[in-house]
Protein backbone atom coordinates (compact mmCIF):
# COMPACT_ATOMS: atom_id res chain seq x y z
CA UNK A 1 0.00 0.00 0.00
CA UNK A 2 1.19 3.00 -0.88
CA UNK A 3 1.19 6.08 1.59
CA UNK A 4 0.34 8.61 -1.34
CA UNK A 5 -2.91 6.92 -2.50
CA UNK A 6 -6.27 8.46 -1.83
CA UNK A 7 -8.47 5.79 0.86
CA UNK A 8 -11.89 5.21 0.10
CA UNK A 9 -14.32 7.37 2.93
CA UNK A 10 -15.96 4.92 5.30
CA UNK A 11 -19.42 4.61 5.53
CA UNK A 12 -21.25 6.97 8.35
CA UNK A 13 -20.87 4.91 11.52
CA UNK A 14 -23.35 6.46 13.60
CA UNK A 15 -26.71 8.10 12.47
CA UNK A 16 -26.97 11.90 12.29
CA UNK A 17 -29.75 14.27 13.72
CA UNK A 18 -30.37 17.80 12.43
CA UNK A 19 -30.39 19.22 15.78
CA UNK A 20 -30.23 23.13 15.46
CA UNK A 21 -30.17 24.09 19.46
CA UNK A 22 -28.14 26.65 21.10
CA UNK A 23 -25.60 25.19 23.46
CA UNK A 24 -22.19 26.43 24.90
CA UNK A 25 -18.74 25.55 24.36
CA UNK A 26 -17.38 25.62 27.97
CA UNK A 27 -13.36 26.49 27.61
CA UNK A 28 -11.02 23.80 30.20
CA UNK A 29 -8.95 25.82 32.25
CA UNK A 30 -5.84 24.97 34.80
CA UNK A 31 -7.10 21.97 36.58
CA UNK A 32 -10.06 21.34 34.55
CA UNK A 33 -11.66 24.39 35.81
CA UNK A 34 -14.48 25.98 33.47
CA UNK A 35 -15.27 29.68 33.59
CA UNK A 36 -15.22 30.95 30.11
CA UNK A 37 -18.10 29.79 27.85
CA UNK A 38 -18.95 31.16 24.27
CA UNK A 39 -22.39 30.71 22.45
CA UNK A 40 -22.84 27.93 19.94
CA UNK A 41 -25.56 26.43 17.47
CA UNK A 42 -25.78 22.79 17.35
CA UNK A 43 -26.38 21.95 13.61
CA UNK A 44 -26.45 18.09 13.71
CA UNK A 45 -25.71 15.57 16.49
CA UNK A 46 -24.77 11.62 16.58
CA UNK A 47 -24.03 9.46 19.04
CA UNK A 48 -20.35 9.86 18.55
CA UNK A 49 -20.06 14.07 17.98
CA UNK A 50 -21.36 17.16 16.23
CA UNK A 51 -21.42 19.48 14.04
CA UNK A 52 -21.56 22.95 15.41
CA UNK A 53 -21.48 26.44 14.39
CA UNK A 54 -19.49 29.32 15.66
CA UNK A 55 -18.19 32.97 15.32
CA UNK A 56 -15.58 32.73 12.60
CA UNK A 57 -13.74 34.89 15.14
CA UNK A 58 -13.67 32.31 18.17
CA UNK A 59 -10.35 30.88 18.77
CA UNK A 60 -11.71 27.57 19.49
CA UNK A 61 -9.74 25.19 21.83
CA UNK A 62 -8.76 21.56 20.92
CA UNK A 63 -10.48 19.88 24.37
CA UNK A 64 -13.69 21.54 25.78
CA UNK A 65 -17.27 20.56 27.43
CA UNK A 66 -20.52 21.15 25.21
CA UNK A 67 -23.61 22.06 26.85
CA UNK A 68 -26.90 21.76 25.04
CA UNK A 69 -29.04 24.23 26.14
CA UNK A 70 -31.83 22.89 28.60
CA UNK A 71 -30.15 20.35 29.20
CA UNK A 72 -27.70 19.97 32.11
CA UNK A 73 -25.22 17.53 31.48
CA UNK A 74 -21.76 18.95 30.37
CA UNK A 75 -20.33 16.52 27.34
CA UNK A 76 -16.53 16.31 26.87
CA UNK A 77 -15.69 16.69 23.21
CA UNK A 78 -12.57 17.40 21.22
CA UNK A 79 -12.08 19.45 18.22
CA UNK A 80 -11.65 17.32 14.79
CA UNK A 81 -11.91 19.53 12.29
CA UNK A 82 -12.81 23.58 11.58
CA UNK A 83 -13.50 25.18 8.08
CA UNK A 84 -14.62 28.59 8.76
CA UNK A 85 -17.69 28.90 11.23
CA UNK A 86 -18.53 24.76 10.84
CA UNK A 87 -16.77 22.98 13.13
CA UNK A 88 -16.98 19.25 13.44
CA UNK A 89 -16.18 17.24 16.77
CA UNK A 90 -16.55 14.10 18.11
CA UNK A 91 -17.18 13.27 22.10
CA UNK A 92 -14.65 11.84 24.42
CA UNK A 93 -17.45 9.37 24.68
CA UNK A 94 -20.29 7.58 22.40
CA UNK A 95 -23.36 9.42 24.14
CA UNK A 96 -26.07 6.79 25.95
CA UNK A 97 -28.50 6.08 23.36
CA UNK A 98 -31.15 7.03 25.62
CA UNK A 99 -29.33 10.62 26.27
CA UNK A 100 -29.53 11.26 22.49
CA UNK A 101 -33.31 10.44 22.44
CA UNK A 102 -33.89 12.34 25.03
CA UNK A 103 -32.02 15.42 23.73
CA UNK A 104 -33.98 14.90 20.31
CA UNK A 105 -36.78 14.28 21.95
CA UNK A 106 -36.36 18.10 23.78
CA UNK A 107 -36.01 19.77 20.56
CA UNK A 108 -39.35 18.63 19.33
CA UNK A 109 -41.05 19.47 22.74
CA UNK A 110 -39.85 23.57 22.27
Amino acid sequence: MHLDTEHPKPERAYREFNLDRPGNIIFVGHHLSTGTQVRCLIRTITLAGALLEVSPNLEMPSHFFLEILGIHDEIGATMVKREGELVTISFNMLLNPEFLHHVLRLSFET
